[in-house]
């Protein structure tokens, strides 16, 4: 058997001296390497399938890392992973202990910026190409590589902006492949179709303007007297590029993304150009697989990434007899419950609308897209505009909710602040993914929420304990008129308890005694909730210890009557969270016991998670590893118990 010339590219340097036909051949071999192995493991698929041209064309041109190569996203990264010295690693992508889901300065010095939120690698670019021309570190050549999804970031329009005013030279890769992980939307999206459905568009605009200037009867000629304003209309419209061209960016395109020739002589000619260049690439989202390549969108959207064992010999697992009814079925996923009740709530309340920012199933708002497709609303990858969108609606009397994974909603802090809080806008903010998520990693772990809202006037925080109680939190959150309310939910399946037939509203502020106990309380916030119940059944069954448990339910208002209750009859108050401590739901107590004089001889344990960026990894492992498991949680506090002198340590 011939060996694949990738078997031989252990980094960068391998690609050169190949020609186009060569390392065409490096490509398609890249593609079924992530065919094979992802389909096996699981991991983003799509996207990485329709750059491994794009990653060879651009590795093969520059000297990385004294280039320097951004991958915007991380999603597309793959190729590029497997041709800077990973190639035999990327079996453990994402895996505890194994390469990171996404690009990592820690992982490899071709990593030149970590990329697991969109839209940045343009304003790195920028920022390295001008720190190298004012003489800082060594010079090199800087291409970014962006889809046509993160470019509906608003961060990426700022960043153009600042690259034609200052007239970097860096060389802008547009990976146009219509998606991100949705089908993309917007004005910006409709722009890249024309373009993409009529690379002449050029051609035909010339064409048409030198055939009105020849019109009869002095048309024409009152047609070229106008010229300089008829001229700009019709570029407006017709010319491909003119976006980027205004805003002092060079534009090449379209280009055959899955042309390795093509990519090498326009980057190489962008790379010449001592200008910022834009090259805009086609592309198909999974490119050599069919189910993904032929599906559409909807193909392209099912593939975005690939469940473990779901390909095998590159083709989709065969699925065998549907398995009769499991009389034990698994507990509902959070994310399908909150889609669910918020359908019921837009049902029950015209005034409910929903917002998302390019994570429409990841959300659950697929659910009400599908079932009230005019009270929902996909506003790019552009979560600021998202909560601004959401106070111009409340400002008119409407309900809006802004589903946002957590981790993405940090990117609205600003207007969460000035505009949702202090004009005391009546917004929800459900935030999927609350907490550790897993295998996508510190990116993506929704760690600080809690922290960074609780500062904020006017703002209320609650987290349900199971999938039940985020029915009834959600039916509170609408019904509440008093200003910005939020609510944070992990990742995954619930805990398994029975959904209510119909909501309940919650009292703001007040929490829940679930047991009655002595000597220890525990206050759980969220998914702590669960943690501090399986850390007081291990106490009662090892050492004898009746616990009391507690779910806070809201981390802002405090309940402050059943904490002082707390600390008056127990020896030990102990907070479970799930987010970092600093500034978390157990500082919040520890803050309103000093400020009330309450804590008297009580000790107060936090847990949580720590003054650090966790890695990914299978959620279970990441809560062993920061000691947030009810065996972890039980063992320190019996030592607390037992052992006082040592309950700090």
């Amino acid at each position: 058997m011939t060996n694949r010339l990738l078997d031989d590219i252990d980094g960068p340097e391998g690609l050169k001296g190949l020609d186009d036909a060569q390392l065409q051949q490096v490509a398609q071999e890249v593609r079924e390497l992530i065919i094979d192995t992802i389909g096996e493991i699981g991991g983003h698929f799509g996207a990485n399938l329709g750059a491994s041209e794009i990653a060879v064309a651009v590795h093969s041109l520059l000297d990385s890392p004294r280039d320097k190569v951004l991958w915007d996203v991380g999603h597309q990264a793959y190729p590029h992973k497997v041709l800077t010295g990973r190639r035999d690693l990327l079996s453990t992508i994402r895996k505890y202990g194994g390469l990171a889901p996404f690009c990592s300065v820690f992982e490899s010095e071709h990593d030149i910026m970590g990329a697991g939120h969109a839209s940045t690698s343009v304003s790195y670019a920028v920022g390295l190409k001008e720190a190298m021309r004012r003489g800082r570190g060594e010079d090199g050549r800087v291409v970014a590589v962006i889809g046509d999804g993160a470019l509906t970031g608003g961060v990426a329009f700022e960043a153009l902006h600042n690259a034609g005013g200052l007239g970097v030279p860096i060389v802008i890769v547009v990976n146009d492949n219509g998606m991100s992980i949705s089908p993309n939307v917007g004005s910006l999206s409709r722009y890249f179709n024309r373009l993409r459905m009529n690379p002449k568009l050029h051609k035909r605009r010339e064409d048409v303007e030198a055939s009105l200037t020849k019109l009869p009867a002095g048309i024409g000629e009152r047609i070229e007297r106008y010229g300089p304003i008829f001229k700009e209309s019709l570029k407006a419209y017709w010319a491909p590029g003119l976006f980027f061209e205004e805003l002092d960016l060079a534009y090449m395109g379209v280009i055959d993304g899955h042309d390795v020739g093509a990519l090498r002589e326009a980057i190489g000619e962008a790379l010449e150009a001592g200008r910022p260049v834009v090259v805009h690439c086609k592309t198909v989202k999974g490119k050599g697989f069919a189910p993904a390549e032929d599906g559409g969108l909807e193909g392209m959207e099912k593939w975005h990434a690939a469940k473990p064992a779901s390909i095998v010999n590159g083709a989709p697992t065969v699925l065998g007899p549907r398995p009769a009814k499991d009389p034990n079925p698994a507990p509902a996923q959070y994310t399908k419950v909150f889609g669910d009740a918020l359908v019921a709530e837009a049902r029950r309340d015209e005034r409910v609308i929903a917002i998302t920012a390019a994570m429409n199933t990841g959300t659950g708002l697929d659910i009400l897209q599908k079932a009230m497709p005019d009270r929902y609303y996909d506003v790019g990858i552009a979560e600021q505009h998202a909560v601004l969108f959401a106070a111009g609606l409340a400002l008119q009397g409407a309900k809006p909710v802004v589903a946002i994974y957590s981790t993405f909603l940090q990117r609205g802090f600003d207007q969460i602040v000035h505009d949702a809080c202090l004009q005391k806008l009546n917004v929800v903010f459900a935030m999927d993914r609350a907490g550790l998520v897993g295998d996508d990693g510190p990116t993506h772990h929704g760690a600080f929420d809690i922290s960074w809202q609780r500062c904020l006037p006017h703002m209320t925080l609650m987290a349900p304990r199971d999938e039940a109680q985020l029915v009834h939190m959600l039916h509170t959150a609408l019904t509440y008129d008093d200003g910005p309310i939020a609510l944070r939910y992990p990742r995954g399946a619930g805990e398994g308890v029975e959904l209510p037939e119909a909501p309940a509203a919650i009292e703001i502020g007040r929490g829940e005694v679930l047991r009655e106990g002595e000597r220890v309380a525990f206050l759980g916030y969220g998914y702590g909730v669960p943690v501090a119940l399986g850390a007081a059944d291990l106490l009662a069954e090892r050492h004898g210890v009746e616990a009391t448990v507690v779910d806070a339910r809201f981390a802002k208002p405090l309940d402050a009557e059943l904490i002082a209750s707390l600390v008056a009859e127990h020896d030990v108050l102990v907070t479970v969270e799930e987010n970092v401590l600093a500034g978390g739901f157990g500082s919040g107590v520890v803050e309103h016991l000093s400020d009330h004089d309450l804590a008297g001889e009580t000790r107060v344990m936090r847990f949580g998670l720590p003054d650090r960026y966790v890695t990914h990894g299978k959620p279970s492992l990441l809560r062993e590893e920061v000691g947030l498991t009810p065996e972890a949680v039980a063992e320190r506090v019996a030592e607390a118990v037992l052992n006082p002198r040592n309950a700090l340590a």
